[in-house]
């Protein structure tokens, strides 16, 4: 009896030393599973979404343009239209988008210091030369004495529009006083022309009322415009004021705006500017 309960109790024993021995193995077992799993996980990452405010004509047709290549590389680009100048930059500031496309710098640089904003360009894009319209006259010489011209009403398009005014003869301005040029500092004006300061997306739907119209190119294409054949003078192809991508300090170089980056200055966008808009809007990259 008592052999017997020895053997029975070395039986027991191998059992349970057979059994912890086990563990590790099943424990390792289940770490590698655990491994596979964390694996597949990281492979299916969500697309990163990336809401910019754009305005219609050309920056929303772009930024369209380049969506499927974005969605290949993990982005999910959602485009929101504007038709002002003011909540694009609003929004981006307050996070309600994460980027903007509509405005050269001289106009962020404007918005910056007078909102308080402290938004950044991200990085050149292309340049729509301003030009003047008129459905009444074919050339700048057909102009009359008193002539209403409408221009825009914000502070840097504003000047913009005086400056182009004053290269083609037809007021003369301050030395010195560049794009923050106002009416205020007109020198002379032969013919006597009666200045009109509209926002600028108006400036269009006044081209029946008034005798002529400095219009951003942007609402210019809206309107059904072709800068290169209906304006009756325009800026040079050379103009400084290059369209950018603007984002926050705290969101610019991340991978997704990077990303938005590269695909706005592609060969493929560029070739995209040139065939759409035959030199109403030029690349700048």
């Amino acid at each position: 009896m008592k052999k017997w309960s020895t053997a029975f109790l070395l039986l027991t024993l191998i059992l349970v030393l057979a059994a912890c021995g086990s563990k590790p193995q099943e424990s390792q077992q289940g770490s590698a599973d655990t491994g596979k799993t964390q694996t597949t996980t990281e492979t299916k990452t969500e697309p990163v979404k990336l809401v910019v405010g754009a305005t219609a004509i050309p920056h929303a047709e772009i930024l369209n343009f380049i969506k499927p290549k974005l969605k290949e590389e993990g982005v999910d680009l959602e485009v929101k239209e504007f038709t002002d100048y003011v909540l694009p930059n609003t929004q981006v500031f307050e996070k309600q988008l994460d980027a903007n496309f509509f405005q050269h710098q001289p106009y962020l640089d404007d918005q910056n210091k007078k909102n308080n904003f402290n938004l950044v360009s991200v990085v050149g894009v292309h340049v729509e030369p301003f030009g003047a319209y008129s459905k009444k006259y074919k050339t700048k010489d057909e102009i009359p004495n008193g002539a209403k011209v409408a221009i825009p009403n914000d502070a840097t398009n504003g000047g913009r529009a005086l400056l182009l005014l004053a290269k083609n003869g037809l007021i003369t301005l301050k030395d010195g006083v560049g794009i923050s040029a106002t009416v205020k500092d007109i020198t002379a004006n032969p013919k006597n022309l009666e200045f009109k300061e509209l926002e600028a997306a108006m400036l269009p739907r006044v081209l029946d009322e008034v005798d002529l119209a400095l219009i951003n190119t942007n609402y210019a294409l809206e309107a059904k415009l072709v800068p290169t054949k209906d304006a009756l003078f325009i800026e040079d192809k050379d103009s400084p004021y290059t369209n950018i991508l603007v984002a926050r300090p705290d969101n610019k170089d991340s991978e997704a705006i990077q990303k938005l980056a590269k695909a706005l200055t592609s060969a493929d966008v560029k070739k995209f500017i040139e065939d759409k808009y035959q030199g109403s809007i030029v690349p700048a990259f």
